[in-house]
């Protein structure tokens, strides 16, 4: 039988179980099946307890030295759960100025704890930011170096600054969202960051006080974080000597998830081991440790309802359509990543009725899937099913493809139910058109 997601996913037996034995799917202490027929679906549904409890967690990981949480807003940019998270005391990292507004517009009293990142920053997003008074700016180029020093002196500001060095350390996940090698479009050579920091510094325009460094996504063994610390620390000393006033170091993001177990409990223990890798080679160092999870905190904490359309078979292969798609969740199609499916009613012979099939959904593409030769339970057509640790990277990379209206969003805290995004409708699609 496939697990749920303790704590914000977990079956229990209730009243809207169709026969003794059943169970039903919950997000916190309300039924899933409620959640799709008040909604609809496709459906996404967060829980706040677990945001809540991965937050403590991290946090409670670094308990003794100055630190930021900077939670990656291209995770899952809704306003509510970035209210939410800048109520918890967390900074945010941004990659772009729509992004810098979503913070703003949630939370306007928390873009002194934004860190702004990303390959391609225009002026217009510069400025933006150096008005905003942001924490600091991660530059990944010398063009892009000069760039903000010819706009803070325009507005009249010194920005504060760390450059986003590539540490040349191989992060162990998917190609896709690797980026701490040489090749990667991704930060400055680490041989050439003393050079660049003393023209930065040359500027006058510039407040050198930071280095940053970002391998990778979905990273599950420590060792690379570590190794890049070590190198990232050296860096800092020689700075340092070089007569700069280092004072943050910004390890990144990247702590990936279990898509296949996970809960809070063990979660604990990751991310004490997360900051051990990150703590010990800057130790003595005195410096404010910057961290950019997304992931971690938002992935499991989310799920995408669907209801199954039909079922169909093509010479003994099995097939089951949802009404979700790859425009609702991306990262199966892009990245064949895994997501556990279950279904959202879970009946008592379930083991003995399970079947090997695709999941997919109703667009015209063949790489519109969920999971392919899966082992499932027998699902008919009209039954619920749950895509799990959805909360990172889902309605983020959603798109209209075939002009189909994105999921709406709800936030479970308790037994409270907060819609915090409607459901598109085709009305919305076109209004901007002519």
């Amino acid at each position: 039988m496939p697990d749920a997601r303790p704590p914000a996913f977990t079956y229990r037996n209730t009243k809207l179980s169709s026969h003794d034995g059943d169970s039903v799917l919950f997000c916190d202490d309300v039924p899933l099946p409620q959640l799709a027929k008040r909604y609809g679906t496709p459906l996404y549904v967060y829980s706040a307890s677990t945001i809540r409890e991965r937050v403590k967690a991290f946090m409670g990981a670094f308990p003794k030295e100055r630190h930021t949480l900077c939670y990656s807003v291209k995770a899952n940019s809704n306003l509510s759960l970035l209210r939410m998270l800048a109520r918890l005391g967390c900074g945010f990292d941004v990659v772009s100025g729509g992004e810098l507004q979503r913070v703003r517009t949630a939370a306007p009293k928390a873009a002194c704890r934004v860190v702004f990142s990303g390959v391609g920053k225009t002026r217009e997003e510069l400025k933006a930011a150096l008005k905003a008074r942001i924490l600091l700016f991660n530059l990944e180029s010398e063009s892009e170096m000069r760039a903000l020093a010819e706009c803070a002196r325009l507005l009249r500001r010194k920005a504060p600054v760390a450059f986003r060095v590539n540490p040349d350390v191989a992060a162990k996940t998917h190609p896709y969202i690797s980026t701490g090698l040489h090749q990667h479009k991704f930060g400055v050579p680490i041989g050439n960051a003393r050079e660049l920091y003393r023209q930065a510094h040359g500027t006058g325009n510039l407040d050198v006080c930071g280095v940053s460094v970002h391998i990778g996504s979905q990273i599950t063994d420590v060792g690379p974080f570590a190794e890049t610390m070590q190198r990232v620390a050296q860096l800092v000393r020689d700075l340092r000597g070089d007569g700069l006033n280092v004072r943050y170091v910004d390890a990144g993001g990247g702590l990936g998830i279990d898509y296949q177990n996970s809960t809070d409990k063990e979660f604990t223990e990751v991310a004490a081991r997360y900051a051990r890798a990150l703590l010990g080679p800057l130790e003595g160092l005195d410096l404010h440790l910057l961290l950019e999870p997304g992931r971690s905190i938002v992935g499991p904490a989310g799920a995408l309802v669907s209801r199954v359309v039909y079922r169909k078979v093509n010479n003994g292969k099995r097939f089951l359509i949802a009404d979700a798609a790859m425009n609702d969740l991306l990262r199966p199609s892009l990245y064949h990543a895994y997501h556990e499916i279950v279904p959202v009613q879970r009946n008592a012979n379930d083991d003995a009725c399970r079947e090997m099939l695709d999941v997919v959904g109703p667009i015209c593409e063949t790489g519109d899937f969920f999971a392919r030769d899966r082992e499932l339970p027998f699902m008919k057509e009209g039954d619920l099913l749950a895509i799990l640790d959805a909360g990172a990277y889902g309605m983020a990379l959603s798109s209209n493809y075939n002009t189909r209206p994105r999921a709406a969003e709800v936030l479970v805290d308790g037994k409270r139910v907060r819609l915090i995004r409607r459901r598109e409708t085709i009305r919305d699609l076109l209004a901007t058109e002519r």
